[in-house]
């Protein structure tokens, strides 16, 4: 009896977890007006002035472009793939995909490029969906270290290769317009798996085609 008291009580409190996990719910739009309109006034404005009056319908507008990742499920813009490939089973890199996100600590963009890379097993994917996964996840409120991180383990995760490597290179501007404002900065991360990551060869010659790529693209 006491068994079975204990495993209903873990039921209950797992059920209690997963309730308390759940998104709550999305506010409607004239709330997201409301509030924008908040800000304005919060910031010193006036929301009902003729400058500022549609303002907030606007705002609601464009988040709902700045954050369309939210509605999209990345691993879906995978799920088409392709075999007959004629036995290629060396490194595939696409590299300078433009991305522009949000800083999910002070809501301000960050933007810069991607470089995406991957040693096929048995199958392959179009590449403009390598651009395409950037954005789902780049169209959220992130950090960078997450986006890179996303990136790579979706792509480990459904392609299933023998290598992914994933570099971003951005510049924040929680870094140049706001606190130490530091113009010119460009922050890097990387996340590797698989042959990357085990082999140096691979992560070497990875890293020296976006150093070459880079070189020749540099303004002279």
């Amino acid at each position: 009896m006491k068994g079975q008291n204990f495993m209903t009580s873990n039921r209950s409190t797992k059920t209690i977890k997963k309730a308390l996990k759940k998104k709550p719910a999305k506010p409607t739009q004239a709330e997201a007006e409301d509030a924008v309109r908040t800000l304005i006034r919060w910031a010193g404005d006036d929301s009902d002035r003729e400058g500022l009056r549609d303002t907030p319908k606007r705002v609601t507008k464009s988040y709902l472009e700045f954050f369309k990742g939210y509605e999209q499920e990345p691993k879906e813009i995978l799920s088409r793939t392709f075999k007959d490939v004629e036995g290629y089973d060396e490194m595939i890199v696409l590299r300078d995909i433009n991305f522009n996100s949000y800083c999910e600590h002070h809501m301000v963009p960050f933007s810069g490029r991607a470089h995406v890379a991957y040693i096929p097993g048995d199958k392959v994917v179009g590449i403009s969906k390598l651009a395409r996964l950037v954005d789902v996840y780049a169209k959220r409120l992130q950090i960078q270290e997450k986006l890179t991180a996303q990136i790579a383990s979706t792509l480990n995760e459904v392609l299933k290769p023998r290598g992914v490597a994933v570099v971003v290179e951005a510049t924040h501007m929680c870094m140049t317009t706001r606190g130490v404002q530091k113009h010119g900065t460009v922050m890097q991360t990387s996340q590797l798996h698989g042959l990357f990551k085990s082999d140096h060869r691979t992560r070497q010659e990875f890293f020296s085609l976006l150093k070459v790529a880079h070189f020749n693209t540099s303004p002279r």
